[in-house]
């Protein structure tokens, strides 16, 4: 069982998961960390979990973010409040999104609130090399190439 077998690694990788995507663009940061979670972990280190209006998340990794960091270990956020989030910039991808960048967050959504406050406070920070549409669909293109659970079961972590 997922949650049993290497709980603390699981939880550990959910917070630790780095993908490093160089960019040859003049950018305002040093390299992302794509942030994923697994759904059990995160809703057992919560005080309250709900699951999207879409239904229940499969038993996989879910992309949190991506995150502009410095070398330093420091982050910007929030970077540009004249870009706010356009649900429209992102309808081609929104099935993509709900499946692998779904809200536990409570109450139940439909994942608008959750890719609006990671636009807002990390993809913002991005637009030197990334716009709207190209920051969701560069995210869920590395949990693609990532695929941390297949990662861990080869490796005999998980079963």
């Amino acid at each position: 069982k997922m949650e049993s077998k290497g709980s603390i690694l699981i939880k550990l990788l959910l917070l630790f998961q780095l993908s490093i995507l160089c960019l040859s663009q003049q950018q305002d940061f040093d390299f992302f960390y794509l942030v994923q979670q697994w759904p059990g972990s995160f809703c057992d280190s919560k005080k309250s979990c709900c699951y999207p209006t879409t239904g229940k998340p499969a038993a996989d990794f879910g992309i949190h973010g991506l995150w502009p960091n410095y070398k330093d270990g420091t982050y910007p956020s929030n970077c540009d409040p004249n870009s706010p989030f356009d649900q429209s910039q992102i309808s081609d991808l929104t099935s993509s999104l709900q499946k692998n960048w779904p809200t536990l967050a409570c109450p139940s959504g439909d994942g608008i609130q959750f890719w609006t406050h990671e636009w807002e406070k990390h993809g913002t920070c991005s637009e030197s090399s990334l716009k709207q549409h190209d920051y969701f669909e560069t995210t869920l293109n590395l949990k693609q190439k990532s695929n941390l659970l297949e990662a861990l079961t080869s490796a005999g972590k998980v079963s």
